[in-house]
């Protein structure tokens, strides 16, 4: 393995043998080779559409597949094989999208190299003998930390991006823009241009002006859906009672969560970065929503096994979970 996507890098140059987030090297190779075949099916995305054609499955489906592989978010190798089984049929997908646009276009398809040709390997050591094939160490032993590095920007950039995007498609915000974009910069990163360092900074500024976008929508989502956030006073101490841990990122499944338990006599608390969940008109209503509990995303290992009730994890922030949580 080789990551080095997060500021907690192991001697700030990058981690090689598991991560400092706690990542093995199976899960770490297995992302690398999801990114590469998000890379093949926006080849084919990004061309259909510029013919007018597009589907929001694949769209969504890309975006997603970036967010499992961003830092803290998904361990589950077994997971990401099975993203990887769907991301070559999403592949496959893509392409006749773009041959049926060309074909009604009246234009010749383009015979597509890299990772448009993208199959998933049958089996787990299959995937990770290709990965380590199309990885970043690869790269950047065939390009040089620099090119590779902007690479690299450009591509966690477009994760974070992802973060944002899902949380807000799954409340009902949406841009066709940003979809668009999400194959365009996929697809740049397959091209030539992304060698060359005067190419690879506009892009990377590129994709800061997206996200701002995308952190727009996911902002009109949670105060559309929960109201603006107000001054709250949160109490950080225990109420007696049944209790549930939420943490994460994700306010449509505190929402749920809350609904589900209402009346039912259990306390929910919220952790991490959930906290500002406490100030949403639509969120605080619920009377057994009675606190915050904890500090921060990475103290969970020990506060996880500490709390004296059921917890919820949700989307972003994750640790694996200390064997001493399962007692």
């Amino acid at each position: 393995m080789f990551c080095y996507q997060c500021e907690q890098t192991a001697k700030g140059t990058g981690c090689t043998k598991v991560g400092v987030c706690g990542k093995d090297a199976e899960t770490a190779d297995l992302q690398d080779l999801l990114v590469y075949a998000a890379k093949g099916i926006s080849m084919y995305a990004h061309r259909a559409r510029q013919l007018g054609a597009k589907d929001r499955e694949i769209d969504v489906f890309v975006m997603e597949a970036l967010f499992s592989t961003l830092t803290n978010v998904n361990f589950d190798p077994d997971r990401l094989e099975g993203l990887l089984v769907k991301a070559d049929q999403i592949l496959q997908q893509a392409k006749q999208l773009y041959l049926t646009a060309c074909s009604n276009a009246g234009q010749e398809a383009e015979q597509l190299a890299g990772p448009a040709t993208f199959q998933a390997p049958g089996g787990r050591e299959a995937m990770l003998a290709h990965a380590r094939q199309v990885g970043i160490a690869e790269r950047i032993e065939s390009l040089g930390s620099d090119v590779a590095g902007l690479q690299e920007l450009i591509t966690y950039g477009l994760k974070g991006t992802a973060a944002y995007g899902d949380h807000a498609q799954i409340l009902g915000q949406e841009d066709e823009e940003a979809y668009a974009f999400f194959h365009e910069a996929l697809d740049f990163l397959t091209s030539e241009d992304a060698t060359d360092p005067d190419k690879l900074v506009p892009m990377a500024l590129k994709v800061g002006e997206v996200n701002l976008k995308v952190m727009g929508l996911l902002d009109a989502g949670n105060t559309g859906t929960y109201g603006h956030p107000e001054p709250t006073q949160v109490r950080i101490t225990p109420v007696k009672g049944k209790a549930i841990l939420v943490s994460g990122h994700d306010l449509k499944d505190l929402a749920d969560l809350l609904e589900q338990t209402a009346g039912k006599g259990i306390n929910v608390y919220t952790h991490g970065e959930m906290l500002p969940c406490l100030a949403y008109p639509e969120l605080k209503k619920y009377a057994h929503l009675v606190g915050n509990y904890g500090g921060a995303w990475q103290d969970q290992h020990k506060e996880f096994a500490a709390f004296p009730g059921a917890i919820l994890m949700t989307t972003n922030c994750l640790q694996r979970p200390r064997d001493s949580y399962k007692d």
